[in-house]
């Protein structure tokens, strides 16, 4: 015991480690490494660091989500230095074809389109549709919807859902072909497929599109409120709060439209679509010379040619005529400028020249743009141009297209209006000019003057209703027909009594005579000088 104790008390020797051992240590923490790396591979999620712009522009596009300018920026230069040393990457040429799509929405800059058709080709060489490229597929669908042509939209998109039916990807390129070319049953449908395989983002943006085309704000409204609480990133939530900005425009509630244009900028001062809108608001509130400073602003970041014809009519209403010259002519060069990239600008073009140009270049520009895409929105602007060639009788027909699937539009309800006052029905422009200031009496600074004018000019329906009509003749009470006696029901059969005696005859009743027997006709006696008859036998 005592040596036992003398030994736990002295210091325990030292541990050295040989080359050999050191060696051996090292081999066997390198194979337990491997080994838990061959269990669970690392992944992304694994690092600590939070993901950089490149990678938060990726999620974003890949998410059909709007990313950021600076992260957008960020991604498109990394890819454009990976594919110049890789170009059999077909995976990363889909994804700068899909940037440069996305900086074309954002910037509104048809040179994009270009660039963005040439990428995703260029996947698709290295690797053919047949072969699955999914990423590529969708992004010339998108592509194609980007350039109005929904056509060929509606081509990608089916090609990718008979591929990969649960491919989500693919539904919301769908959703949008199809309600360009006015098929809205079927945007609905690829809309709820959309919401059963990906629910979020943007199944929720393209339920509020299709509700907001049939009509049902209040449902397309909830949908982008679930929108604004699946969006994470500011320029998301930007987004969103302009499609509210949108929505309570349309309705008439322009100081609400108003304070959600504004949330839109302060989160992400470049939404430059919220701009704009902010300036239409300023219009309809009368604050005329901010509209007009934030239209000229909207136009600097994101040159449209719709844009630009709301600059010239709003300077029209001041009477700034020849300020007006300005936008309108611009009108012209960016519609060009987007012809030459591919895009279809066919309905701006033929609203401008049927209120500012030739209204009969109008008909034959919209005409051909119906053959293709049979939306409700080419049905007004085709239906306005020709009652301004005045043709009411068939633009009453394509306003009646664009009026009756369930949008509401104050525009549309406007020329619906007209079309009828032209034709002479006051009944049925007195209910549509109602409905129109009853939408958004500030619709236009140009129409809405002239939509109160008309309803003013047509004259409220008389008062009173039919219960105080007076008929245009005395009043006569018609002859009615006669009941028609019920018949006396039989009279049971009673067993027979036996015989009584003979009753003598009441002396007041009078004796029934027998009926008189016909007599014989008597043959006419013969002419004088004419023989007899013979008689005829009796038949015995």
């Amino acid at each position: 015991m005592e040596r036992i104790d003398e030994e736990s008390q002295q210091p325990a020797p030292p541990v050295t480690f040989t080359g050999r051992k050191t060696v051996v240590a090292a081999a066997v923490a390198v194979v337990l490494i491997a080994g838990a790396l061959l269990i669970r591979p690392a992944r992304t999620a694994d690092d600590a660091r939070p993901p950089g712009p490149t990678e938060r522009a990726a999620s974003a596009v890949g998410m059909g989500a709007p990313p950021a300018a600076v992260d957008l920026t960020a991604l498109v230069a990394d890819r454009e230095q990976w594919v110049a040393g890789h170009p059999d990457d077909d995976a990363s040429w889909a994804v700068l074809g899909s940037a440069y799509l996305e900086q074309s929405r954002r910037t509104a800059d048809p040179g994009w389109f270009p660039k963005a058709e040439k990428a995703l080709k260029r996947s698709l060489e290295v690797r053919p549709a047949e072969k699955g490229n999914f990423d590529a597929m969708t992004g010339m669908g998108a592509l194609a919807n980007a350039r109005r042509d929904f056509g060929t939209g509606k081509k990608w998109g089916e090609l990718v859902r008979a591929q990969a039916p649960k491919r989500w990807t693919a539904y919301p390129v769908l959703v949008d072909a199809y309600t360009g070319l006015g098929d809205y049953k079927a945007a609905e449908k690829a809309m709820e497929r959309l919401t059963e395989l990906r629910p979020g983002l943007v199944s929720h943006l393209r339920a509020a599109q299709v509700y907001r085309d049939r009509g049902w704000r209040e449902d397309a409204v909830v949908s982008l409120e679930h929108a604004g609480g699946a969006a994470k990133a500011p320029a998301e939530k930007a987004y969103v709060l302009y499609r509210l900005g949108e929505m309570s425009w349309e309705r008439g509630e322009t100081a609400e439209a108003m304070r959600q244009f504004e949330a839109a900028l302060r989160t992400d001062p470049a939404q430059s679509d919220a701009l704009g809108g902010r300036a239409r608001a300023l219009a309809a509130l009368g604050r005329s010379g901010e509209a007009v400073r934030d239209y000229r602003l909207a136009l600097g970041r994101t040159p449209q040619p719709r844009l630009a014809l709301e600059l010239g009519e709003l300077l029209q209403s001041l009477g700034r005529d020849e300020e007006a010259r300005a936008p309108y002519e611009s009108l012209s060069a960016l519609a060009a400028r987007g012809t030459t990239n591919g895009v279809n600008e066919e309905l701006v073009l033929g609203l401008f020249e049927a209120d500012h140009g030739d209204p009969s270049a109008a008909v034959r520009r919209l005409s051909a743009e119906w053959s293709r895409h049979k939306s409700v929105q080419v049905a007004d602007a085709l239906g306005w141009a020709l009652h301004r060639l005045g043709e009411d009788a068939a633009a009453l027909e394509y306003a009646k297209k664009a009026t009756e699937l369930g949008l509401r539009n104050a525009e549309f309800s406007y020329h619906r209006a007209m079309i009828e006052r032209g034709l002479g029905d006051d009944e049925a422009a007195r209910r549509h000019l109602q409905e129109t200031l009853r939408t958004n009496p500030l619709f236009s600074p140009v129409r809405g003057p002239l939509a109160k004018e008309a309803l003013a000019a047509i004259g409220q329906q008389a008062a009173g209703g039919p219960e105080n009509m007076q008929p245009s003749k005395p009043w006569v009470a018609p002859e009615m027909p006669k009941p028609r006696p019920k018949p006396k029901p039989k009279a049971e059969s009673k067993p027979k009594a036996e015989p009584k005696a003979k009753a003598e005859p009441d002396a007041k009743a009078e004796p029934k005579q027998p009926a008189p027997r016909p007599e014989a006709a008597k043959p006419d006696a013969p002419a004088p000088g004419a023989a007899a008859p013979k008689p005829v036998p009796s038949g015995r």
